[in-house]
């Protein structure tokens, strides 16, 4: 399984969410789907990934209007990318070491898919079955 490729585990084509769109939409986005990381695009362009912590923390803070304030304000604009190829092993590791929440996989300049922490857990979980 760890030199599978990551597009084997994926989530295929994440819900993403618009720079431009408002805090509050992306939080109501997440909500309704149940997920906690959300891709984020400018012009059809990926510039940055989201989560729900992201979120909640700015729109805690007293002075930030969460209907008004923009996605853009929260984006984590280096975002780690990797691509459908890259063995599972490798994702894993980049994530362990960085701490990373969630590997966005891109095939050119599109998003494929996203793989996130809970992934890694579901996995772990039915590999100890």
């Amino acid at each position: 399984m760890k030199d599978a490729p990551i597009f084997e585990f994926m989530t295929d084509s994440p819900h993403t969410v618009g720079a431009e769109q408002t805090i509050s939409f992306a939080l109501s986005l997440m909500t309704e789907g149940g997920f906690r990381h959300l891709p984020v695009l400018h012009g059809g362009a990926l510039v940055g990934v989201v989560s729900d912590r992201d979120l909640g923390l700015i729109a805690s803070l007293g002075d930030i209007d969460p209907d008004t304030t923009k996605v853009e304000e929260a984006i984590n604009q280096v975002p780690y990318r990797t691509a459908p190829e890259t063995k599972l092993s490798s994702v894993l590791a980049e994530m362990e070491a960085h701490k990373y929440g969630s590997a966005l996989v891109v095939d050119g300049n599109k998003v494929a898919g996203i793989f996130t922490t809970h992934d890694a857990v579901s996995l772990l979980a039915r590999s100890i079955d």
